[in-house]
C-alpha cells in the first residue's frame, strides 16, 4: 500500500496541485461559487463580497510581511490611494472599469514604493512606524484635499461599467470580486514559484546572507513593497466600486490592524493562510452580530454593547492563536492533509 507525499522531481515540488484530486476539488469549487448569487440574500452576497476584497488585501500584506519580512501598517492608506485614484480616474476621466482597477493598483503601488523608501535601513518597530507615518499622512490629504477627494464630506464613484453592461448591485459586483479575487491568488501562488518570490524569502529569512548571495536587497525589498500596494490597491478600487461612496471614514487605522489580524490569524508566509484569515476576520462579526440579534430578546442591553464586544472577541481571539496556533489556520489545514496522505499510518 502507497501512503506519504512522495515527489521525484523539482517541478513534483513545486506545483500549484500536489495532486489532480486537489485541481478538480478547487474547479468544483470555484464552480460552485460562481452559482451563489441565485440563492444567496443581498446580504450575504455583501459579505462575499468584503470577504474576497479582504482576501486580495491581506495576499498583498502577506506578500510584503510574512513572505519578505517587511512589518507595514499602512494597508489602509494604501487602499484609500488605490480608492480615491477609482474615483478620480471613473468619475472625472470616465473610464471603465478594466482599465480603472489596475490603474489604481499601480497608483497606490508607486504610493508604497515611495513610502517603502525608508526599509532600506529601518526594519522591525521603526518600519512599522515608517508605515504608520504614510496611513497620517494620507489620512490628512484626504481629508483637506476638497477638490480631489471630496474632503471629509466623501466623493461618489459611477457604478462599474463596461459599454452597456452596469456591476451597480452586490449580485452583479460578485462576478467582478471573486474571479479578480482567485486571479490574484493564482499569480501570488505563481510569485512564489519564480526568482523574484525566493528572493524576497530569502531577504526574509537572513537579508545579510541574501545580500552576500546576489540578491540586490534594497530592489527586491521597493518591488516588494509595489507588488503588496499594487493588491491593497486593487482591493481599495472594489471598495469604491462597492461602497459608491467614499470618505477618511472608510480607511481608519483599524482597517490595517484587521488586515494584519488576518495574516496573523490565517498563517503568515501561506497565501492559503491569507484566505483563510480573510474569510475568519470578516464573518466573526457577522456571526456575532446574528448571536446579539437572537440573544437580545432575553438581554435587551446586548445589541449597545455589540462594539465593544467585537473589539474584545478580537483581541482575544488573537491572543488565543498566538498562544496556541501561532502558525494560524494554514499550518492547521496542512496538518488535516498530511493526517490523510500519511493514513492509515498517520503516526
Amino acid at each position: 500500500m502507497r501512503c506519504g507525499d512522495f515527489k521525484t522531481s523539482y517541478a513534483a515540488d513545486m506545483a500549484i496541485f500536489e495532486t489532480p484530486v486537489s485541481r478538480w476539488l478547487t474547479i468544483g469549487f470555484l464552480v460552485a461559487l460562481l452559482a451563489v448569487p441565485a440563492f444567496a440574500s443581498s446580504y450575504w452576497l455583501d459579505v462575499v463580497n468584503r470577504i474576497a476584497i479582504a482576501a486580495i488585501a491581506a495576499l498583498g500584506l502577506n506578500i510584503l510581511t510574512g513572505f519578505t519580512g517587511q512589518i507595514s501598517l499602512g494597508n489602509a492608506a494604501f487602499m484609500a490611494v488605490g480608492a480615491y485614484a477609482t474615483a478620480a480616474m471613473a468619475g472625472k476621466l470616465g473610464l471603465p472599469f478594466p482599465m480603472t482597477i489596475p490603474l489604481a493598483g499601480l497608483v497606490a503601488a508607486a504610493a508604497g514604493m515611495v513610502f517603502g523608501i525608508p526599509s532600506l535601513r529601518l526594519k522591525g518597530l521603526y518600519l512599522a512606524m515608517a508605515t504608520l507615518a504614510a496611513h497620517f499622512i494620507v489620512e490628512f490629504t484626504a481629508s483637506h484635499w476638497d477638490a480631489m477627494t471630496g474632503g471629509v464630506n466623501g466623493i461618489s464613484i459611477p457604478p462599474a461599467k463596461l459599454g452597456p453592461y452596469e456591476l451597480a448591485d452586490d449580485a452583479h459586483l460578485f462576478y467582478l470580486c471573486i474571479p479578480l479575487a482567485a486571479f490574484l491568488t493564482l499569480f501570488a501562488r505563481n510569485l512564489f514559484r519564480t526568482r523574484v518570490g525566493k528572493a524576497f524569502v530569502a531577504i526574509r529569512d537572513q537579508d545579510i546572507s541574501a545580500e552576500v548571495m546576489g540578491v540586490r536587497v534594497f530592489r527586491y525589498k521597493l518591488l516588494a513593497f509595489g507588488v503588496s500596494s499594487f493588491y491593497v490597491g486593487v482591493a481599495g478600487s472594489l471598495t469604491a466600486y462597492q461602497a459608491h461612496i467614499i470618505s477618511p471614514e472608510n480607511f481608519p487605522i483599524s482597517l490595517a490592524i484587521d488586515q494584519l489580524a488576518m495574516v496573523i490569524i490565517g498563517g503568515l508566509g501561506s497565501v492559503q493562510g491569507a484566505l483563510f484569515g480573510a474569510v475568519f476576520m470578516t464573518l466573526l462579526p457577522e456571526l456575532l452580530r446574528i448571536a446579539t440579534s437572537e440573544l437580545a430578546g432575553y438581554f435587551p442591553h446586548l445589541t449597545t454593547l455589540f462594539a465593544p464586544l467585537k473589539t474584545g472577541v478580537f483581541g482575544l481571539v488573537i491572543v488565543l492563536f498566538l498562544i496556541f496556533e501561532p502558525d494560524g489556520l494554514a499550518a492547521r489545514w496542512r496538518l488535516i492533509k498530511t493526517y490523510w496522505k500519511l493514513y492509515p499510518f498517520s503516526y
